[in-house]
């Protein structure tokens, strides 16, 4: 339950909580007016050409006036949320309005710098926030298209361009705007989605890393408190050979050889467990499925499992938490959606081992079948899942963030697994996913690349 309370705590820490860094936006915006500069100079002496050179200047004033307000303001690491970064990209289109106004409006080819703002809106700031930057660029496109001064031109008589060749400059920027801020906006935000799911299935790993290793302290922890459990016993033993046996002082040196005694033995218990011959180490891949089929039993869901007749020579491995969660997730999917029964099967040859999971539910969505293990996409079942229940039992509405499978996915594939998702065929109904490892893996111990040691908390461990 913690853990799927810091799964929604990164997601929404990462995904709605967007912001930009000030160094960035001042350092454009210093690039920004150098071009600016640069251009006023060039036209007003180099073609000579008449332009309100002090109102442009003004305007580039005005905006190296708001980067130096905002360095002295703020630290260079500071972050703009996103209202402030979006009244940031507000001011560099207005101000860029304005220019355009002085020297010829959508007729000079600058016009397409309106680009700017909203692309940089687009891959850093939320959805809301990048359609009102568009809109606002729109805005000022259509106004200066109609209302400006003369295009500054070398020759003396002012250049007119036809009406319908500004009317197409003006739909090329609009349809610019819209197009590329869009594109920009949806491979940004697969980008962070992506990165936010990494980033769960790194929690998940860490937990389960944590949890594998606590048998290594358990061990540690046992071989640094047997040497001051053997100096109270030595102790104890003296004392009740030279204090009276009968009395509450016997019995209570009885007692206390007793509770060291039991001490030992637990200290004992865990030292076994980092030992490798643990009976659980290693498993065939029936106690596999067993092991991960057997928290969903207690539902109204019937759940078969298909295992060949002859399992002499059958997989072996060694017991790995990715393949186990990967799969458990799989399962109880398959349990919340399925209306009456689960099937599992395995078969294995030399060159491969396979596990097919079906229900009888409603199936995929068409519209999702093609991406399904994406993450994000989530289409919740009837909720009778132990973590359904979990959630209802204190108080929450049973829900997904759409990450189960896609961390599912992610770690299977870690293991060499290949894994498919389809439909049953006509006129049946249900999903099905076929889960297959080459021999080869069961062999080197489904062992997949090492997870990132990440620390975790006592206090955050689940309970």
């Amino acid at each position: 339950m913690r853990m799927n309370l810091r799964l929604n705590l990164l997601t929404e820490t990462t995904t709605w909580r967007r912001s930009v860094r000030l160094e960035t936006l001042i350092r454009l915006r210093w690039f920004a007016l150098a071009g600016q500069t640069a251009a006023i100079f060039t036209v007003f002496w180099g073609l000579d050409s008449s332009l309100p050179i002090e109102w442009c200047l003004i305007a580039v004033g005005a905006s190296a006036w708001l980067n130096i307000s905002l360095r002295l303001r703020y630290p260079a690491n500071h972050r703009l949320d996103a209202p402030e970064a979006g009244a940031s990209l507000a001011w560099d289109i207005l101000q860029l309005a304005f220019l355009l106004f002085l020297t010829g409006g959508l007729e000079n080819p600058f016009a397409f710098l309106f680009l700017a703002p909203v692309l940089i809106s687009a891959t850093s700031l939320p959805p809301r926030m990048t359609l009102s930057i568009g809109v606002l660029a729109v805005a000022c496109a259509s106004v200066v298209a109609f209302v400006h001064l003369p295009l500054p031109w070398e020759w003396r008589d002012d250049l007119r361009l036809p009406t319908l060749y500004l009317f197409g400059v003006w739909a090329a920027l609009v349809l610019c705007i819209s197009f590329i801020g869009l594109y920009a906006w949806q491979v940004a935000e697969e980008s962070r989605q992506f990165t936010d799911a990494l980033a769960a299935t790194e929690l998940v790993l860490a937990r389960e890393l944590h949890l594998s290793q606590l048998d290594g302290l358990a061990a540690a922890a046992a071989h640094e408190l047997g040497t001051p459990l053997a100096t109270i016993a030595l102790v104890t033993k003296e004392l009740a050979g030279e204090l009276p046996k009968d009395g509450p002082i016997g019995e209570d040196m009885a007692l206390l050889g007793e509770q060291v005694k039991r001490c030992r033995e637990i200290l004992a218990k865990l030292k076994s467990l980092s030992g490798g011959d643990a009976p659980f180490d290693t498993m065939p891949l029936a106690q596999l499925i067993e092991e991960v089929v057997q928290p969903h039993r207690f539902f109204d869901v019937a759940i078969t499992v298909d295992l060949p007749e002859n399992r002499e020579g059958g997989p072996v491995i060694q017991r790995n938490p990715a393949v186990l969660y990967g799969l458990g997730n799989i399962v109880e999917n398959a349990v919340d959606f399925a209306r009456s029964s689960v099937a599992i099967k395995a078969h294995w040859d030399n060159s491969q081992v396979a596990v097919i999971i079906a229900d009888d539910g409603p199936g995929f969505p068409p519209d999702i079948v093609d991406r399904i293990g994406e993450p994000y996409l989530t289409r919740r079942g009837k909720g009778r899942s132990r973590r359904a229940a979990d959630e209802e039992q204190i108080g929450e509405e049973p829900s997904g963030m759409g990450l189960g499978v896609f961390i599912a996915k992610t770690l299977l594939e870690r293991s060499g697994a290949r894994i498919t998702f389809r439909n049953r065929t006509a006129p049946e109904t249900g999903a099905i996913v076929e889960v297959v490892w080459p021999r080869a893996a069961f062999r080197d111990g489904l062992s997949g690349p090492a997870p990132r040691a990440v620390p975790v908390q006592p206090a955050q461990t689940e309970t």
